[in-house]
């Protein structure tokens, strides 16, 4: 590649990484510098050597892993047999996209960083360490990171400098064309086509069996168990493992997005690449605007920066047009995030707000301004063994108000929730992923699994699993609000409790005066849980949300070791740190 070429390579499990990376591709192609960017697992590995200047932009998932979409990049580059000074020619630059909630912040990028030294390439400028938990979310990292990484370029290539760079208000091409099509289409083209461009990893149609609410109809949260038949997938799962949905936006909302942009939902258009990007292999051609906005358009997310930089290349509106160079600019991040990403205010609301640049937004730019709808993951809830060809799971259904008028819904759990398998036959198109934990081979090594809430998903596959086989050591801790409104499967743990396969221990937190946690019944039973780590080799599971619980059940743990085992605070951290190391302590949490 030339002098005046930037490689930007992205490794991204939902969707950030790569918004970054766009960004920063803009930036690029505004300084008229030629750029090319990829998904780290697209980019051809073996050429790396001949690059001059990349960044690599990497989110972490899960225990510290690498996005799907980088997983054999990874296990290349840490290939032993690569030649330590293989990447001596290449300049590079290594921003990580992480949150500190989880104990492997930014493990990815801290490590292709590394890594990349010791290959011999010339690190332009520290690893880029951005953090979601910021107040300001990861670009109070990000700006002054870039800034830091031009500076550096030119002083690299100072004849660049002299390039005239773009305004950040003028338009760049967009990435794709919409050709529209003139009258009605053939259906059977259309139908041949989607089979044609969808990918070979595609979704199974599972039909949708049942749509329970499992909370008593007087609790404030609605959480539900969804049931799909997999007959005929050749899907396969352990317990531990996660499923894969994708889901689609709210009528309503489809039906305002046409509106605001005048757009008939029924037309029909081909995609073509205005550079050598290569058409989105999900969407059919011809492709309607319907199945666009319906299936593809991310219009019900809280949008990033990078939208309001490009709808600021739309204004023409004065007001609009100032408050949009707000919104875009570093110093207008303050306002920016009190308007958008504290009230979780949409996209689609942001058209609203902005009408006028709205109605000026040109159809060809759809794609560059909206990001595709992300799949969502969710802990399978049950185990083949006991449900054959069935695959179910615990989903709270997220509502929520902020300042805004209109109560929050999280897209996916909406969107299944909205579906009545009971008055019409419904598809929804899953696929099933390994997941983080992993459950002991050994009959006899018991099982500790703490999973309070929807928490208790993946522990509800593991008790099925396990008993099917015959592995009867099993210990839940489960906590909820209330005995009466929100134990989930109380019936199915009596039973396995009667037939001696189960020992359970609750904590219904809102049931009595003082608040009782699942790290207060570790602590009542510290004894038990003792005997069962030092003695019989234990396996201890930690499952929920990533806030405060995690962490309050490893320091029950810690306390537990300290207590029964007469060692100090140090000494227990140790411990729980050397059964974390040999897999022995698992975590699966989310945000």
């Amino acid at each position: 590649m030339s002098d005046q070429s930037l490689l930007i390579l992205y490794g991204s499990q939902t969707g950030t990484a790569q918004d970054t990376a766009q960004r920063i591709a803009r930036q690029a192609k505004r300084r008229r510098l030629q750029v090319q960017t990829l998904s780290l697992d697209s980019y051809n590995i073996a050429t790396l050597i001949s690059e001059s200047t990349v960044v690599f932009v990497c989110a972490t998932t899960g225990q510290g892993d690498p996005p799907d979409n980088m997983r054999n990049f990874w296990k290349f580059i840490f290939r032993k047999s690569l030649p330590a000074g293989s990447l001596c020619q290449l300049d590079c630059a290594v921003l990580g996209l992480g949150d500190s909630s989880y104990p492997k912040f930014n493990f990815v990028a801290k490590k292709l960083h590394k890594r990349l030294q010791q290959l011999g390439a010339s690190m332009l400028l520290p690893v880029g360490l951005a953090d979601d938990q910021h107040e300001l979310g990861s670009d109070a990292v990000i700006d002054p990171w870039l800034f830091s990484f031009w500076q550096r370029f030119y002083t690299l290539h100072p004849s660049l400098k002299a390039l005239p760079s773009l305004k950040e208000d003028e338009a760049l091409p967009p990435t794709f064309t919409l050709n529209f099509l003139e009258g009605d289409t053939d259906v059977t083209l259309l139908a041949s086509s989607t089979e044609q461009t969808m990918p070979s990893s595609c979704p199974f149609p599972a039909k949708f069996l049942s749509n329970t609410r499992v909370t008593d109809v007087s609790h404030f949260q609605d959480v539900r168990l969804f049931e799909f038949d997999i007959t005929g997938s050749k899907i396969e799962f352990s317990a531990g493992d996660v499923v894969m949905i994708r889901p689609c936006n709210a009528a309503e909302d489809v039906q305002q997005f046409c509106q605001l942009l005048k757009l008939d939902l029924e037309s029909r258009f081909t995609l073509s690449p205005t550079e050598n990007t290569p058409v989105p292999a999900r969407l059919p051609q011809p492709c309607s605007v319907r199945q666009l906005v319906e299936t593809y358009l991310d219009i019900a997310a809280v949008p990033r920066r990078s939208f309001f930089e490009l709808l600021l290349t739309f204004a023409t509106n004065e007001l609009e047009r100032e408050k949009l160079v707000e919104f875009s600019s570093t110093a207008g991040q303050d306002d920016l995030h009190a308007y958008c990403s504290r009230p979780r205010r949409t996209a689609l609301e942001v058209l609203s707000d902005f009408p006028h640049t709205t109605a000026e937004i040109k159809v060809d730019y759809l794609l560059d301004l909206f990001p595709e709808i992300q799949p969502r993951s969710f802990s399978i809830a049950s185990s083949l063994k006991a449900h054959p060809n069935k695959l179910q799971i615990l989903v709270a259904v997220v509502r929520y108000k902020t300042k805004l008028y209109k109560p929050r819904r999280g897209l996916c759990s909406n969107w299944l929730a909205s579906l009545d398998p009971e008055k019409e036959e419904l598809y929804v198109p899953l696929w099933v992923k390994k997941g983080t934990l992993k459950f002991p081979k050994d009959q006899d090594t018991p099982v500790i699994m703490v999973g309070p809430g929807t928490g208790v998903a993946p522990f509800r596959s593991a008790v099925q699993e396990r008993t099917a086989e015959g592995k009867t050591a099993n210990v839940l801790f489960f906590g909820c609000r209330s005995k009466s409104k929100d134990f989930y499967f109380k019936t199915e743990w009596e039973e396995k409790i009667q037939a001696g396969h189960l020992t359970l221990f609750t904590a219904f937190s809102r049931d009595q005066e003082d608040k009782v946690y699942v790290q207060h019944r570790i602590s009542e039973n510290a004894e038990l849980l003792m005997h069962l780590i030092a003695s019989k080799n234990a396996c201890f599971y930690i499952a929920g949300n990533a806030k405060e619980m995690p962490s309050s059940v490893r320091d029950a743990l810690k306390g537990v070791f300290q207590q029964q085992g007469a060692v100090s605070a140090e000494a227990a951290e140790q411990m729980v740190v050397a059964m974390e190391q040999s897999g022995r302590l698992q975590s699966e949490t989310w945000s």
